[in-house]
């Protein structure tokens, strides 16, 4: 899954793409719409994944 295609597809910008050394920068905005059809992208995709990644914390206690 490539964030930034799912960004762009989504109709946010990216308005920042560069890199410092070895290390790659990349800022995207856009609309609250867009934001939303975003969230919606990457959930529709990790239930696609089968939803379940190894967890590399274990979670937090409670009090």
């Amino acid at each position: 899954m490539d964030i930034i295609d799912i960004a762009r597809a989504s109709g946010m910008a990216v308005i920042l793409d560069g890199r410092i050394g070895r290390e790659q920068y990349q800022s995207v905005c856009g609309s609250l719409s867009a934001l939303q059809r975003f969230a919606e992208a990457v959930r529709l995709g990790t239930v696609q994944q089968g939803g379940h990644q190894k967890r590399t914390t274990p979670p937090a206690r409670r009090a």
